[in-house]
């Protein structure tokens, strides 16, 4: 998790733990399909859908200033 020292001075808690799913996410969905051969599932486009609605909504007010 970026939550260091740096980070917490960049971004609260919330945002951080948000970023560490994204980030997760992005990594293990292709980890996933390419390497163990999973096929892509709804499952899979409905996490990214809902961690990409929650980046967005922690997010607005550094993307709307």
């Amino acid at each position: 998790m970026p939550a260091n020292r740096i980070g917490h001075q960049v971004m609260n808690v919330g945002q951080l733990k948000i970023l560490q799913e994204a980030i997760t996410l992005s990594v293990f969905i292709p980890f996933s399909i390419f390497y163990l051969k999973e096929g892509i599932k709804k499952d899979y486009l409905w996490a990214s859908l809902f961690i990409l609605a929650a980046v967005f909504c922690v997010f607005r007010k550094v993307i709307f200033k």
